[in-house]
């Protein structure tokens, strides 16, 4: 998994049908003070998650498990809004 922030949206009018619906965010990795990385990863958001949110992404084949991705073209997915980090 991937612990990043959202910070845009891409824009696609045509895209492949099994993702018409579906939201595209750009996510920037961030480590755990929350200070953004160079690295991203264009994510299938499934949580309403906004731009500015702390997100986790799975990537992968772990990115079709859940119930809107399943069968769909994606290589990663927003699947959580980070509320809080709890780090010693």
């Amino acid at each position: 998994m991937i612990l990043g922030k959202v910070i845009g949206t891409v824009w696609a009018t045509r895209k492949d049908e099994n993702l018409v619906g579906a939201t595209l965010q750009i996510v920037k990795h961030v480590d755990l003070d929350y200070k953004v990385k160079d690295q991203f990863v264009v994510a299938m958001n499934t949580v309403q998650a906004g731009v500015g949110d702390i997100v986790l992404v799975a990537t992968g084949s772990s990115a079709r498990q859940t119930a809107q991705t399943k069968n769909k073209p994606v290589d990663a997915v927003i699947m959580a809004v980070v509320d809080k980090l709890d780090v010693s």
